[in-house]
C-alpha cells in the first residue's frame, strides 16, 4: 500500500511529503484547492500519461516519488522480470521526474526503468476510480469489461484473440489472392514482359562501372594515340636527332672523364648513366603501349548500346545492377504466386476451416464463462446497491449474441430498475448520477474481491449524493478499507466523518505565488473542516456540534 508521497513542483504543489497510513483516508479541501492535483501527482508517480504542463510555472523539472509497503506477489513477480532487487526492508521506490523540454527519468528502488514498465507496475500498485470510470457505465460497448473481469477469463480471451488473428489473417491473405480474372491476367501481362526484359539483358554486377571505363577510352582514343606519339618523339627522336637515351649515354660519358678529376662528377655520371638506360627501357614500353590502342567502331557502338540499355532499365526498375536483379527475382516470386493462386487458396481454405472451428470454439467457451460471471456479478452488486440504500434495485447483466469480433462473440448490456414496479431498462437512461455512483461504487466493490490491488483511491465517487445515501457509501468505504487502503477524495461530511485519517488540502498565496498544501487534521482540526463542509465560509457553535456528534458516529 502508499506508505509516502513526495511531490515537487507539480501544479500549484512546490514541495510536499505524506505519509499514508493503512485503513480509510479522506481528501477534503474547497473547490480548486488541487485535490486534482494530488491525483495527477500520484497517476505521474505510476506512470501513467502526463504532459509537461504539469510542471509548476517557472520551474525546469517535476519530481514526484513514491513509496509502498506491503506490495504482493503479482508485483514480486514484475520485479522479478525486470530484474529489479527487492529491497531488504520490503518497500518499493517509484520515481519519476519530468523535464520542461518533456523527457522523462523513471526509477525503481533506484534502477532506471522505461515508462512503460513503471505503468506496469503501478497499476499492480493502485486502482485510481475517478469520474471516467463512472463515464464508462454509460458506454454500453464497456460492460463487457466488467463482466470479464468478473469471470477472470484473461488467459481463455488472449487465446482466444491469438485464434481470432490468425483467422483473420489468413482470410485476409486468401481474398488477396483472389483477384479477379481479368485483373490476374494484367498483371501476369506486366510481370512476363518486365521478367523478359529484365533476364534478356544478362545482368551482371559491377558490368556498368567496367563499360563505362571503356566508353571513355573509346571516346578519347585519337587522344591518347596523339599523347603518345608525342611522348614517342621525344624519347625516341625523329631519324635526324639523337634519342634522348642517347643524349644521356653522351652526357654521361662526359661526366665520367670529368669525374677522373672531379670527384663529384663521377658521382653524377652514374645518375645519368642510370637514367639513360630507364629510357631506353621506358622507349621499348611506349611502343608497346602505343600499338595497343586500337579504336574499334563496331565494339565502341556495343559498348554505347549496352550502358544505354543499363539506363533505360535503372529508370523502371532499380539504380544498381543489385537493385534491377533483385527486382527481377520479386517479378518472378509473384508470377509464381499468382500462377499457383489457386492451389494455395485452395490449401489456405483448409487452413481457414481448421482455425474457424477453432476460433468458434474459444468464443464458445468464452460465452459461457460470460454468462456465469454475469448471473454472480449481478446477484453480487443489487447485494451491494441494497446496501448502498437503494433497496428496491433490480440490475441485471444481459447478454446478446453477436458476429465474432476481436473479444468475442458476446455484447453485455446493464439494466437497472431503481423502483419497485418498473422494468429493467439501460443504465444510460434512466440513472441519476447519484445511483451511478453508487452502481459505480458497488461494481467497483464487488471486482475488488477479484483483485489483489492493495490500494484502491475513489476520486469524488459521491458526486450527486447526499444524506443517508452518502453514510451507506461512508459505510461501503470503511468495510472495503479492512485489510487494504481506501483513499477517497470528497465533498461530503458523511463521508469524511468515519475515515481513519483525514487530509486537508488547502491554497494560500505568498510573494505573488499560488501554492497548494496539504495538512493531516487532528480530533478538533477534523471537526473544524466538517463543520465548514457542511456549514461554508462561517462556522457556528451549532455546525461544530454537528460535526463532533458525526466524528463520534464515525
Amino acid at each position: 500500500m502508499l506508505q509516502t508521497l513526495t511531490i515537487e513542483n507539480i501544479a500549484l504543489i512546490k514541495q510536499l511529503s505524506l505519509e499514508f497510513p493503512a485503513g480509510f483516508v479522506a481528501l477534503t479541501g474547497e473547490t480548486g484547492a488541487g485535490k486534482s492535483i494530488l491525483i495527477d501527482a500520484i497517476n505521474t508517480a505510476l506512470g501513467e500519461r502526463t504532459s509537461r504542463e504539469i510542471i509548476r510555472t517557472g520551474a525546469e523539472s517535476a519530481r514526484v516519488a513514491a513509496i509502498f509497503s506491503n506490495y504482493g506477489v503479482a508485483v514480486a513477480q514484475i520485479l522479478m522480470e525486470l530484474d529489479i532487487p527487492a529491497e531488504p526492508d520490503g518497500t518499493l521506490l517509484l520515481q519519476r521526474s519530468i523535464t520542461a523540454a518533456g523527457k522523462n527519468q523513471c526509477r525503481v528502488n533506484g534502477n532506471p526503468v522505461t515508462v512503460s514498465a513503471l505503468r506496469r507496475l503501478g497499476q499492480a500498485l493502485i486502482n485510481i476510480h475517478g469520474q471516467h470510470d463512472t463515464q464508462a457505465l454509460l458506454a454500453q460497448e464497456q460492460h463487457i469489461h466488467f463482466v470479464d473481469a468478473m469471470a477472470e477469463n484473461a488467459a481463455l480471451r488472449a487465446q482466444y484473440r491469438e485464434k481470432y488473428h490468425a483467422l483473420r489473417q489468413t482470410q485476409r491473405t486468401q481474398d488477396a489472392l483472389r483477384l479477379d480474372e481479368s485483373e490476374k491476367a494484367r498483371r501476369l501481362d506486366m510481370l512476363r514482359y518486365q521478367i523478359a526484359e529484365l533476364e534478356e539483358a544478362e545482368i551482371q554486377p559491377g558490368e556498368r562501372a567496367a563499360l563505362q571505363k571503356k566508353q571513355s577510352l573509346c571516346r578519347h582514343t585519337e587522344k591518347i594515340l596523339q599523347a603518345l606519339g608525342d611522348a614517342t618523339a621525344c624519347l625516341s627522336g625523329d631519324g635526324d636527332t639523337s634519342t634522348a637515351a642517347e643524349l644521356a649515354h653522351a652526357s654521361a660519358g662526359a661526366l665520367e672523364q670529368a669525374g677522373m678529376f672531379y670527384p663529384a662528377a663521377a658521382a653524377l655520371a652514374e645518375r645519368v648513366r642510370a637514367a639513360a638506360y630507364e629510357l631506353e627501357e621506358a622507349a621499348l614500353e611506349l611502343r608497346t603501349l602505343a600499338e595497343g590502342v586500337e579504336f574499334d567502331p563496331a565494339a565502341a557502338e556495343k559498348t554505347e548500346q549496352r550502358l544505354d540499355l543499363y539506363f533505360r532499365l535503372s529508370r523502371k526498375y532499380g539504380e544498381t545492377e543489385e537493385e534491377l536483379l533483385a527486382f527481377l527475382e520479386a517479378a518472378q516470386a509473384e508470377e509464381s504466386a499468382i500462377t499457383q493462386s489457386d492451389e494455395r487458396i485452395n490449401a489456405l481454405e483448409d487452413e481457414i476451416t481448421a482455425l474457424r472451428g477453432e476460433t468458434i470454439a474459444l468464443a464458445k467457451q468464452l460465452t459461457r464463462s460470460r454468462r456465469e460471471a454475469a448471473a454472480r456479478f449481478s446477484e453480487r452488486v443489487c447485494e451491494e446497491l441494497t446496501a448502498l440504500d437503494m433497496p428496491s434495485v433490480r440490475f441485471l447483466a444481459t447478454h446478446e449474441k453477436i458476429p465474432l469480433t476481436a473479444e468475442g462473440g458476446d455484447n453485455m448490456a446493464f439494466l437497472i430498475s431503481a423502483n419497485i414496479g418498473e422494468e429493467p431498462r439501460p443504465l444510460a437512461r434512466i440513472a441519476s448520477g447519484g445511483e451511478l455512483s453508487r452502481v459505480m461504487l458497488a461494481i467497483k466493490n464487488v471486482l475488488a474481491e477479484k483483485d489483489a490491488v492493495a490500494t484502491l483511491i475513489f476520486d469524488e465517487v459521491d458526486a450527486g449524493v447526499s444524506g443517508r445515501a452518502a453514510q451507506k457509501i461512508a459505510r461501503k468505504l470503511r468495510q472495503v478499507s479492512r485489510g487494504r487502503q481506501v483513499i477517497c477524495v470528497t465533498h461530503l461530511a458523511q463521508i469524511a466523518a468515519p475515515a481513519d485519517c483525514h487530509l486537508c488540502i488547502s491554497k494560500s498565496t505568498r510573494g505573488g505565488e499560488t501554492f497548494t498544501s496539504v495538512t493531516p487534521l487532528d480530533a478538533e482540526g477534523r471537526k473544524r473542516e466538517l463543520a465548514r463542509i457542511m456549514g461554508g465560509e462561517k462556522i457556528t457553535p451549532a455546525q461544530l456540534a454537528a460535526a463532533a456528534e458525526m466524528l463520534a458516529e464515525g
